[in-house]
């Protein structure tokens, strides 16, 4: 009896210390395999669908197919190069997160790199790329839905999270960017930007040469500047938000020589400069400026160069240092203005149909010295100046300059 109870004493140390061991023994780490054999194995329009793990890059695609990762499936780059590539038409790339690109500018390291016409690219997470979603001569794509954070570099050394080059008619919609340089377009006509966000950069949306571009309903904050468009006309932005753009040139809106486009109910708060504009040759199309609020700002508007050709409507502007500043006597002189709503009207609406019984005038007083000698500019709002234009105001020994006349605002 005494050595049966000794044996089972036995056998059931030898299984506790079993189990200890099992328990005690570390997690296994995720499977690591190369990613390009499996792309390689997957038949034209077929369907990869990766299983949760770790799949090492650089890879590239040559065919039509879908690659899905349901948010699991982690593409991890080399440090050197492009994380994943596309040389095709039609291809869907879906819930990866991509990672690790290299750092060159001169290569373009990216973390998807598209060519070919008519991709989807949805739902992906990419971080630690240099540029985010490269699009390369592409054509009719839909990028939506993902999520792209850049190196943690300084700004001038980080590359744009999302790049159009030579691409047309393009969806990009509800997107988020982070810590990245520029959303760029260079000659990229006909595109639609919806609803992304984009923080922490230098430019919000950088647009050269990229005409009849829709840009409606994006949130971008904490940027140099919001959007700057260059020789691009007929632009359309709607519904945008923008603030606190305070470096890089600090504009909100910066518009040059993109004539007969479309700024309506954009949102401009806490910028440097509200809009900067800089009016195309006579001849051009007039540029549309209506329903937008500019509040918070050093300048709420600065026009620059030629006499203008824009009309400025049931715009409101609130709290901005300066209202309006102008880069010489002239500079959008030709511009209309009607309905508009200025928080320094000094008027009457006695027979209360909301329009003030006079009109809105914005005249140059001592603004004058700083905006005609620009290095006048420090002692901006400082109380010498403001005493200064309360005195040329009071009595004025030059005669003020008038900026615009708004012969209707509203009240």
């Amino acid at each position: 009896m005494r050595t049966r109870l000794t044996v089972g004493v036995l056998a059931l140390g030898a299984l506790c210390m079993t189990l200890v061991q099992a328990t005690a023994q570390p997690a296994q780490k995720p499977s690591t395999q190369a990613l390009q054999p499996l792309i390689d194995a997957t038949p034209t329009g077929g369907t990869l669908h990766l299983a949760p793990g770790v799949y090492t890059g650089p890879a590239t695609i040559d065919r039509t197919m879908t690659l899905e990762g349901d948010g699991q499936a982690v593409i991890q780059g080399d440090g050197h190069s492009t994380v994943l590539s596309v040389d095709a038409t039609a291809v869907t790339l879906r819930g990866l997160r991509v990672r690790g690109s290299g750092d060159s500018h001169d290569r373009i390291d990216a973390g998807i790199l598209l060519q070919g016409d008519e991709h989807r690219v949805e739902n992906n997470d990419l971080q630690d790329v240099l540029f985010g979603i490269h699009l390369k001569g592409v054509n009719r794509a839909l990028i939506k839905g993902n999520r792209v954070t850049g190196k943690p570099f300084t700004t001038g050394l980080r590359g744009d999270p999302l790049r159009l080059w030579y691409s047309n008619h393009n969806r990009i919609e509800d997107n988020h960017f982070t810590r990245g340089r520029d959303v760029t377009l260079t000659n990229s006509p006909d595109n639609q930007l919806l609803r992304n966000h984009f923080t922490d950069g230098r430019y919000g949306m950088h647009i050269i040469f990229s005409p009849r571009l829709v840009a409606q309903d994006n949130h971008l904050s904490d940027t140099g500047t919001g959007i700057v468009a260059l020789y691009s006309p007929q632009l359309t932005l709607i519904g945008n938000s923008i603030e606190h753009a305070l470096t890089d040139g600090g504009g909100g809106i910066v518009i040059r020589e993109s004539d007969g486009s479309l700024i309506e109910n954009n949102k401009v708060l806490h910028c440097t400069v509200g809009l900067k504009m800089d009016a195309p040759l006579a001849g051009g199309r007039q540029i549309t400026v209506r329903g937008n609020h500019f509040a918070y700002n050093i300048v709420g508007m600065f026009f620059l160069g030629e006499a203008g050709v824009a009309q400025f409507s049931d715009n409101r502007f609130d709290n901005n240092l300066t209202t309006v500043a102008i880069s010489a006597p002239g500079a959008g002189s030709a511009n209309q203005w009607s309905d508009n709503r200025w928080d320094d009207y000094q008027g009457f609406d006695r027979n209360h149909d909301q329009i003030g019984d006079t009109p809105h005038d914005v005249m140059l007083y001592a603004d004058r010295i700083w905006m005609e000698m620009p290095k006048a500019t420090f002692f901006r709002n400082t109380p010498a100046f403001e005493l200064l234009d309360f005195l040329e105001r009071l009595a004025p020994f030059s005669s003020p300059h008038r900026v615009l006349q708004d012969p209707r605002p509203r009240m």
